[in-house]
């Protein structure tokens, strides 16, 4: 298949996917007060069925590559919508343990990504554009494990059950998941970056900023 073909099947797989989560939800099959054991799979499986079908697929990989970085980063500014996090911990709804640093978490990454994608997405700000793709993985994997444990960590306070049922919980089902590989992919693009290929870009975008 080329590229266009794998646009695709990759956009129809994250269609079926969101119908997944949507419907899973809807039947209440994360729904719970414990450890959110279900949760957790729905989070982990995409993401490691996306790993590896990029490191066996060469003409996978070739199309995950040929994705604009840029673009890519900029997806991640929905993420100043954590501060939703803040607003239900104020209300009582979710524990401060998870919601202070998942939404503040959020909050910054979400606030510098279109600083990330104009003025460090090429070569010769690579190390800072890999380094902000890390920082935005550790972020939502902190997120997922303080909602993971919270309920373990304080066990008689407010719990993250409302994570667990709609809507909140396409968050972790779709959105935390595609966000991750969204930021694995450019930091495998980041690696294979050349200063004639990207340099001359940032330059332009720079100048236009």
């Amino acid at each position: 298949m080329n590229n266009a073909s794998y646009g695709r099947v990759t956009a129809g797989l994250i269609a079926v996917w969101f119908v997944f989560a949507l419907s899973a939800s809807a039947l209440h099959v994360f729904k719970t007060d414990l450890l959110p054991v279900a949760l957790g799979l729905a989070v982990t499986i995409p993401i490691v069925a996306f790993l590896l079908w990029f490191a066996t697929s060469a003409a996978f990989r070739q199309f995950a590559l040929s994705l604009n970085p840029r673009t890519l980063t900029f997806v991640q500014s929905w993420r100043v919508a954590g501060f939703t996090f803040l607003v239900l911990y104020a209300a009582g709804i979710l524990p401060g343990v998870f919601a202070l640093p998942a939404g503040l978490g959020d909050i910054a990454i979400g606030a510098t990504a279109p600083l990330v994608a104009i003025k460090l997405g090429n070569f010769n700000h690579r190390r800072g554009f890999i380094f902000w793709q890390i920082l935005g993985i550790s972020d939502l994997v902190m997120a997922v494990t303080l909602g993971t444990i919270a309920r373990l960590i304080s066990p008689d306070g407010v719990g993250t059950g409302v994570m667990t049922v709609l809507p909140l919980s396409l968050i972790p089902t779709f959105a935390v998941p595609l966000l991750i590989m969204l930021h694995v992919l450019c930091i495998a693009q980041a690696r294979q970056w050349t200063e004639r290929q990207y340099s001359h870009v940032g330059e332009q975008l720079s100048s236009s900023a």
